[in-house]
Parts: structure tokens; sequence; C-alpha cells
């Protein structure tokens, strides 16, 4: 399976349709990009969480993407690092349960190895919060299966001012209580360790179920 870095913004224009012509191939590739600033609604969204007209945003160059990856509005901005796995789950005889499972549990280790955070999940709200403080979110989720083909993803808060945020409400809770990596006072330039730690336990943990 490829692993692709991309060093530059990507529209989310073009990974969405990017990450369609995967999906009709089966193409397997584990993405980590950034995204120009945009705002997206998944398959869940509620519009009275969009705080903003359409012509506002266009006005600030943030697009606005209706899509079908689950949850409800987010946001993407330089400086946030996301994480696009098409893993074919068919092939690899992997329930979705279990490749939620082997996803996060890899996030979680891998930043708490890079950064020393503990994160956990909630049972009420998508995406990853610290575990000392569990109202303040620093990842955001939105896996979509298809025909037990995987895309989208994940998307963590490194070094982004979280200014693209002011404009939703993300996932239905208050702007304010996003945070990245650099906001908690740690050292954001360690993004590419945490990419390494990411992919061996990530395609540690897929090799591991085939």
């Amino acid at each position: 399976m490829r692993v692709t870095e991309i060093h530059s913004f990507v529209p989310y224009s073009s990974y969405d349709r990017f990450q369609e012509s995967l999906r009709q191939k089966r193409r397997e590739i584990l993405l980590f990009l950034e995204h120009s600033p945009s705002i997206t609604a998944g398959i869940n969204y509620n519009i009275q969480n969009l705080l903003v007209s359409r012509e506002f945003l266009e006005k600030k160059n943030i697009s606005l993407s209706f899509i079908r990856r689950g949850g409800d509005f987010t946001a993407h901005e330089p400086g946030q690092l996301v994480l696009y796995p098409h893993i074919d789950l068919k092939k690899r005889n992997i329930p979705i349960s279990r490749f939620t499972e082997i996803f996060l549990g890899s996030m979680i280790d891998s930043m708490n190895k890079t950064w020393g955070l503990r994160l956990i999940q909630r049972k009420d709200k998508p995406g990853l919060y610290l575990e000392k403080q569990p109202d303040r979110k620093l990842v955001s989720m939105g896996i979509y299966f298809k025909s037990f083909f995987t895309s989208f993803g994940a998307a963590i808060n490194i070094r982004n001012d979280l200014n693209t945020f002011q404009f939703i409400n993300p996932c239905g809770q208050d702007s304010s209580n996003m945070v990245s990596v650099r906001e908690l006072g740690l050292d954001d330039s360690k993004e590419d360790e945490f990419i390494r730690e990411f992919k061996g336990l990530f395609l540690q943990y897929l090799a591991v179920e085939n």
C-alpha cells in the first residue's frame, strides 16, 4: 500500500474527487496532507451549525462542501494535519468496527508517544479529546465506508490558528472547545515524528489482521 505525504495545500474539492476515483479502482493509499481553508458538512449536518452564509465564506476565500462522510460541520485550514486512510476492508477481511479500533488506537498511541498527550473518545461526540479536559477537542473524525472501502478520515489541529472554526459549531459544539498542539504549548515541529509513529503502528496492525 502506498503512503503519501503532500507538503502543500490541497483544495478540499480536489481530494473529494480523488477519493471517489480511489474507491472505483479499490486502490489503497494512506494520505497525509493539509487543506486550504474550507468547511465541510457530513451527511448528518444541521444547517443551524453553519453560522454564516456561503457568500460570506466566499469573500473569505473559504470553500464550503457537502460530502458523504459521517458527522456534522467541521473546518480545515493550513497547519492542520489530515489523515486519509483508503483501505479495502473486503480484501483484508477486516470488519468496520475493527478498522475503526485500529485507526483510532494508532492515533491515540502515536499522539501519546510523540507529545505525551493522553486522548480519549467520548460516547456522545465524535473525535478525540484531552483526557484531563474532556471538553477540549484536538482531533475531528469522519470516516466514510462504502462497499467495504474507506475514505475521509481524521484532522489533527497541529499549528493551525483555528480561525475557520469560528464560523461553525463544529459537530454541534462551541468552537472555543477546539484546541491545537501549539495552543497546548507543545512542540508542533514534531509533526513528522507523529507521522512516522502513526504509519508504523497503523500498517503493523493492518498486517496482523491479514
